[in-house]
């Protein structure tokens, strides 16, 4: 067994991570603190976080995760704008 700092994913699966548990949960936040992000930008940001060559192969599932997120956080913020919007229309009338 390698034992250097190095020993990717092995650290991982030591710490009780699987390459899919650590790659979604890193997307999630991102979607968080960056929305909107597109095509190159999203790898760039894998290639940033995930920068040990045993972690390119989830590539394409950490953009297929931050895609789905930032989309329900956009959903989450427009639903919760919708009933302020109408309180506020509503003062304004009466």
């Amino acid at each position: 067994m390698d034992t250097s700092p190095n020993n990717y994913p092995q650290l991982c699966f030591d710490a009780g991570l699987t390459c899919q548990v650590c790659t979604r949960e890193t997307a999630r936040q991102l979607a968080q603190a960056c929305k909107g992000l597109k095509g190159k930008m999203i790898g760039q940001m894998f290639v940033t976080i995930h920068s040990h060559s045993a972690c390119a192969p989830m590539h394409a599932y950490f953009a297929e995760c931050y895609r789905s997120y930032s989309l329900q956080e956009t959903e989450a913020e427009e639903i919760a704008r919708k009933p302020a919007a109408r309180a506020m229309t509503a003062a304004a009338a009466a």
